[in-house]
């Protein structure tokens, strides 16, 4: 060694710049370990099941309509929906979940509990039920909104609130009648459903209505299946038996409605012009709903079957709601204002009336 540091010929190494690029390289680049999470249902549903549980829990222990908490808890929970990652759940949990609460409502209703309602009556109900969903559409055309919010508004008053606001949702389409709209709708249906429950028997018995008549009234113009046998139980047990009834007869009524407006207005995923063969194709959860009420019509279902199927039904349309008030946008919420909120009043009303016009002219 001379004192002299020998320099390193770089060149002559063409291995050692290999490594040295390599690593820089390495460095550089992202982690290879650093993947991207995979997407799964299990975010976003698993919110929605403790948003549910919470939903439960309050409304058990202060009564409230547990449909109305799980939509203001899922509007409250609306940041969430800013995560990608919460979407897939999100969207199972508004379609997968509403699609299967619907089938299971069929065993609740039976051919033989609509036949025993009678002819007259049952006309009359129809009667009452297309009035008001024609009363919803107007009600939208009066305060400027689209026709999908009045069938929304004027389905729901008509046939079981909630329930059929959802099924005709899966119709409509987020894409002709955004989330925010559905929302309103959906809250204050549940809204008005709860006010009817504690104020029509206390009508009916100002009336001095007799308990068949009672009963036709508030089970033909309460929303909810829940809130309408509860108020006609509120009368009377005779006049909750008939109430029962006559609110079954109007679920039974769910796809028809939903065929009908399938057919009038399409649907969403269809290309406009398709031929009707492809417009007579039913939603499967439609078909599967006729399906679950032909059997249960046919087999004698065991009472705790048909309870427990009643309770997964509300719970998987609970997670459902909470779901799709959770993809609301709340800006868009509060620019439309109270406008969807008249066609539910303007329908409600409707059903009213014309419910008590058929008790004085029929019963």
């Amino acid at each position: 060694m001379n004192g002299k540091r020998q320099e390193i010929d770089w060149d002559s190494l063409p291995a050692a710049g290999d490594l040295f690029g390599e690593m820089y390289l390495a460095e550089a680049a992202p982690k290879a370990d650093a993947a991207k999470p995979r997407d799964t249902i299990f975010q976003g549903l698993a919110i929605c099941a403790i948003a549910a549980g919470a939903a439960a829990w309050l409304s058990e222990h202060y009564n409230f309509p547990i449909i109305l908490l799980g939509l203001l808890i899922g509007l409250s929970l609306s940041f969430v929906a800013r995560d990608p990652r919460s979407h897939k759940g999100l969207d199972f949990a508004s379609r997968t979940c509403l699609r299967f609460g619907v089938v299971l409502l069929g065993l609740q209703v039976t051919f033989e509990q609509i036949g025993s309602l009678g002819v007259q009556p049952f006309a009359a109900l129809a009667a009452i039920m297309t009035v008001t969903f024609l009363a919803g559409i107007l009600g939208a055309r009066l305060v400027g909104q689209s026709n999908y919010t009045g069938i929304l508004a004027g389905g729901a008053t008509a046939i079981c609130g909630a329930s059929a606001a959802m099924a005709l949702y899966g119709i409509i389409g987020r894409e002709r009648l955004n989330q925010s709209q559905f929302a309103i709708t959906l809250v204050v249906v549940s809204l008005f459903s709860a006010l009817a429950m504690s104020l029509y028997p206390i009508l009916a018995e100002y009336l001095q209505l007799t308990d068949q008549q009672a009963g036709f009234l508030i089970g033909a113009s309460i929303h909810d299946v829940a809130q309408a046998i509860g108020g006609g139980y509120a009368f009377s047990e005779s006049a909750g038996s008939y109430a029962a009834i006559v609110k079954l007869s109007r679920v039974a009524m769910l796809a028809p409605v939903v065929i009908i407006t399938g057919l009038a207005i399409g649907n969403a995923d269809q290309a406009e012009g398709s031929p009707l063969w492809k417009r007579l194709a039913l939603p499967w959860f439609i078909v599967a709903f006729f399906g679950v009420v032909l059997v249960n019509s046919l087999v004698a279902m065991p009472d705790p079957v048909r309870d427990s199927a009643l309770s997964l039904s509300k719970g998987l349309l609970l997670i459902a709601v909470i779901a799709t008030a959770m993809r609301s946008r709340m800006d868009l919420l509060m620019e439309t204002g109270i406008r969807p909120a008249i066609p539910v009043l303007i329908a409600t009303l409707t059903s009213l009336a014309a419910s008590f016009a058929v008790v004085i002219l029929l019963f």
